[in-house]
C-alpha cells in the first residue's frame, strides 16, 4: 500500500446516491479525513456537478468525475456504495490500484464473491451490508444469542426499510441470519433465504419477514421464541447519517490494516 499523506483521502462511488451524498454530508465530521474525489457512473447526470452541492452541503471545488482510475491514483481507501452490478469492476480498480475498498453494496451476484476473495489477497478490503457500529454489535449479540440457545428456539428476523428498497430481505437482514445459522453449525447458514409469505416454518428454518413502507431508513429485529419465552434483539437507524459516520470511521481502520477480508465486527469488540 502506497504512504498516507497527513489525512486520510477518500474516494467516493456512488457519490449521487443516497449513500454516497450522506458519507460526503458526513465528512465534515472528520477533520483528519479528506474528500478528495466523488465518482459516479459516465451516464450519471450528476457527471461535473460540485460534490458538495450535490450532497445538499457547501460547494466543495470538488467536481463529480466518471474516472475511477485517476480518482484512486490520489487517494488511499475507496469508500463503494455504488451498485452491485458495477461491483466487480470497482473491485479490480482498487486491486489494480492497490488501494484499500470498504464495500457497503448489498445484493451481490454470484460472480463478486470470487472477486472480493481474490482481492483480499492483496488489499484490505471490508465488506458490510450495514456500516452502522449498533448493528455490528447488534450482529455479536446475535451470534452469542444463537450460540448459546437450544434448537428449539425458532429464529425470524423481521427488517423495514423505505419504499423504494430493491432488494428483500435486505443485506442487513441476510448477514444477521447468515450468523445466526454459523453460531448454530448449519454450514450453509441462510443459503437460499427467502421472505416467507404464506405456510408454517420448517424444522431448523430462519425466517425473513420484510416492510417497504415511507421513508423507513432501517430496522432490524432478531426473534428468539421458545416455549414461554421470547427474546429480541434490535436496532433502529433514524438518520442515515449514521451510516456514512461508521463507514468513514470503518475506512479511516481499514487503511491501517493489512491485505485481508474485514467485516464491521473486526471494529467492534464484545467481551464475554
Amino acid at each position: 500500500m502506497p504512504p498516507r499523506a497527513s489525512r486520510l483521502r477518500i474516494t467516493v462511488i456512488g457519490a449521487s446516491g443516497r449513500m454516497g451524498r450522506a458519507v460526503i454530508r458526513s465528512a465534515a465530521e472528520f477533520p483528519e479525513l479528506a474528500i478528495v474525489a466523488a465518482v459516479v457512473s459516465p451516464m450519471s447526470e450528476a457527471l461535473g456537478r460540485d460534490a458538495g452541492l450535490l450532497a445538499g452541503v457547501p460547494e466543495s471545488g470538488l467536481s463529480v468525475t466518471a474516472d475511477l482510475q485517476d480518482a484512486l491514483a490520489g487517494s488511499d481507501v475507496a469508500v463503494d456504495f455504488s451498485s452491485a452490478g458495477a461491483l466487480p469492476a470497482h473491485i479490480q480498480a482498487c486491486r489494480q490500484a492497490q488501494r484499500a475498498l470498504l464495500v457497503g453494496t448489498t445484493g451481490h451476484r454470484a460472480e463478486a464473491e470470487a472477486v472480493l476473495a481474490a482481492a483480499a489477497e492483496e488489499i484490505p478490503l471490508l465488506v458490510a451490508a450495514n456500516t452502522s457500529l449498533g448493528v455490528a454489535v447488534l450482529t455479536e449479540l446475535v451470534r452469542a444469542a444463537a450460540a448459546a440457545l437450544p434448537p428449539q428456539f425458532d429464529i425470524e428476523i423481521i427488517e423495514a426499510h423505505h419504499r423504494t428498497k430493491q432488494d428483500a430481505p435486505s443485506g442487513t437482514a441476510l448477514a444477521l441470519g447468515q450468523v445466526a445459522g454459523q453460531a448454530r453449525r448449519r454450514p450453509n447458514g441462510v443459503e437460499g433465504a427467502r421472505s416467507r409469505s404464506a405456510g408454517a416454518r420448517r424444522e431448523g428454518e430462519i425466517g425473513f419477514a420484510s416492510v417497504r413502507a415511507g421513508d423507513l431508513v432501517g430496522e432490524h429485529t432478531v426473534l428468539f421464541a421458545g416455549e414461554g419465552e421470547r427474546l429480541s434483539l434490535s436496532h433502529q437507524a433514524t438518520d442515515r447519517a449514521v451510516f456514512a459516520r461508521g463507514a468513514l470511521r470503518a475506512a479511516a481502520w481499514l487503511s491501517l490494516q493489512p491485505a485481508g477480508r474485514y467485516s464491521m465486527s473486526d471494529i467492534v469488540s464484545i467481551k464475554s
